[in-house]
């Protein structure tokens, strides 16, 4: 039987149920298994629409579990502000800038090993938020970001409050 406290070893996430990261770092759920069967690896909900506040808490989560993060690509839209590039733990992460917003941050570990991650909106209500982030991390999920958002209500909700 594995150590429990022993890191995955490179390309897989560790086994076990679904869990949640640190509280205080970020909020940020990971699915747990070595075969990486859905479109998503987990999801991550911001506190705010400030990257510079945002992003070293979920790389120093994602740098503990994962290990060294080089690359996160997110959609511009989605923030106040973008840097090219940020460093976090004394490591520089290259940031990619995308115009597609479809809900995700693409992070990569090494040369091209990429995990996929929902990101729900930071004014999320917390139910819709957990929601989301519990059908991102369900084994065998097939849905897009995007569509999981519609249907935990949580870019519907976003939009009608937008109109009130």
């Amino acid at each position: 039987m594995p150590d429990p406290d022993s890191p995955p070893p490179a390309g897989l996430l560790a086994d076990g149920a679904h869990e949640s990261m640190r509280p205080g770092t970020a909020l940020l759920r990971l699915t747990t298994t070595h075969e990486r069967r859905s479109i998503l690896d987990g999801a991550w909900w911001p506190r705010s629409r400030n990257l510079a506040a945002e992003l070293p808490g979920l790389v120093s989560a994602l740098t503990e579990r994962l290990g060294p993060i080089t690359r996160i690509g997110l959609d511009s839209a989605a923030w106040d502000e973008m840097p090219t590039r940020m460093t976090v733990d004394d490591r520089v992460v290259h940031i990619d800038v995308f115009s597609v917003g479809d809900d995700t941050a693409l992070v990569t570990r090494g040369d091209q090993d990429h995990f996929s991650l929902l990101v729900v909106p930071p004014d999320t209500p917390p139910e819709a938020a957990r929601a989301a982030m519990t059908e991102a991390v369900r084994s065998g999920n097939p849905k897009q970001a995007q569509q999981i958002l519609i249907d935990t209500n949580t870019r519907r909700q976003l939009l009608l409050d937008d109109f009130s």
